[in-house]
């Protein structure tokens, strides 16, 4: 059986693996071995993808790692280890550039798709609904008791829990924006479920400001705050970041940069600028993307953006940086920790593949279920290889 042109060439780009060890089983019923020798020193990670069409072949080579994904969603490949496959694929990203990145009709399309997901005040409400308003319920299930939907801080310990991984995150940043004074006053921008407004409210003893877009967030911090005795340190609000207007003695975002959208970082740094006071700082936690790899992401659009967070984007250190000084502020310390954010979505993932019957009785399908499974694989690759890293920057007036 003739082989279709584009399984042709995606078959020659993977006789040029270099790292890993990759067999595939072809429609036609062969199976041909890529990469590595099984036995090479550094004992090389190794997968087994199983293609029940050629379709991926196509779909990738038009739209990159999207199209790699959406096949999977429709089953047209399979794997038994998708974190060790999508590791492989990471490590050979610039062999398979164009796997990974698409043609550049499949880009055009992909990025006019993502540019309709702009982040207006509109837009922002709808993309943050489509994320986070899937349920409390369904986070519940494999985040840990803190309710952190963040990269966790790990102090090295192969033992240390989640739970206490993401508390030690909290205190990080909480000591960065050095709180003074009788119940400093602090805004949050992107509050999430209240993890961290409740340990700034009950240690630090601060009064808390929390804004967030979803209602089911909304809903269930608030109580948690009021379950702890806190609700009169606390004020969370159902509202958008620039519609904000006060002064704070302090500053905390965590993880919430990304959904902002390039359009609109100047608004979000005019947000930090306009309500924190003199002689105070504000405190960035973001996901960033490599210096190197910034331009042409920039570009085009991935996965995370056309599946996961629509109307995201990430910048890259340098970029966040120049930005931040544009809109006078400055950068004082910024702390790196990406390895640790591919330990918190390898125990994600864990824990969610532990809970995949309360998943599916909560009547999330298969598809979802592949999708949030590639997501998870995906964003552990990434971080485990610094092609995206974990920021904690640490701002005051310039």
């Amino acid at each position: 059986m003739r082989k279709p042109a584009a399984a042709r060439v995606v078959l020659r780009l993977l006789s040029q693996l270099q790292y890993g060890v990759l067999d595939v089983h072809l429609p036609d019923g062969t199976t041909r071995r890529f990469g590595q020798a099984p036995d090479a020193p550094g004992n090389p990670p190794y997968a087994r993808v199983v293609l029940t069409n050629w379709n991926v072949c196509a779909a990738a080579l038009k739209s990159g790692d999207i199209g790699f994904a959406e096949t999977y969603l429709a089953g047209d490949w399979h794997t038994d280890d998708l974190a060790a496959l999508l590791d492989i694929m990471v490590r050979n990203r610039t062999t398979i550039e164009a796997v990974v990145y698409g043609s550049w009709f499949g880009k055009l399309t992909n990025r006019f798709r993502h540019l309709r997901n702009a982040n207006t005040k509109e837009g922002s409400r709808r993309n943050i609904h489509a994320h986070y308003d899937l349920g409390n319920a369904f986070y519940k299930l494999w985040l840990d008791s803190t309710m952190t939907y963040s990269s966790a801080l790990f102090d090295g310990s192969p033992d240390q829990t989640l739970d206490d991984a993401q508390r030690a995150k909290y205190r990080r940043l909480l000591n960065e924006l050095e709180l003074e004074g009788v119940n400093p006053s602090v805004l949050e921008i992107g509050c999430g479920w209240g993890g961290f407004a409740q340990l700034a409210a009950s240690e630090a003893k601060a009064n808390v400001t929390g804004l967030t877009l979803s209602s089911e967030q909304l809903a269930y911090a608030q109580q948690r705050l009021a379950d702890a005795g806190l609700s009169d340190r606390t004020d969370l609000r159902l509202q958008d970041y620039r519609d904000t207007h006060g002064q704070f003695d302090a500053i905390a975002s965590i993880e919430m940069f990304e959904a902002v959208g390039e359009e609109y970082w100047p608004s979000y740094f005019d947000c930090i600028k306009r309500n924190l006071k003199r002689g105070g700082r504000a405190c960035v936690q973001t996901i960033t993307i490599d210096n190197a790899l910034f331009d042409r992401y920039r570009t085009s659009t991935d996965f995370i953006q056309q599946y996961i967070f629509p109307g995201g984007m990430l910048p890259s250190p340098a970029v966040f940086v120049q930005s931040a000084e544009r809109h006078g502020l400055k950068v004082v310390n910024q702390f790196s920790f990406g390895r640790d954010y591919a330990r918190t979505l390898r125990m994600w993932r864990n824990a969610f593949v532990a809970r995949l019957d309360e998943i599916r009785a909560q009547r999330f399908d298969e598809r979802f279920i592949r999708l949030w499974d590639f997501y998870l694989c995906y964003c552990e690759a990434a971080f485990a290889h610094s092609n995206t890293d974990v920021i904690q920057f640490t701002l005051e007036h310039a």
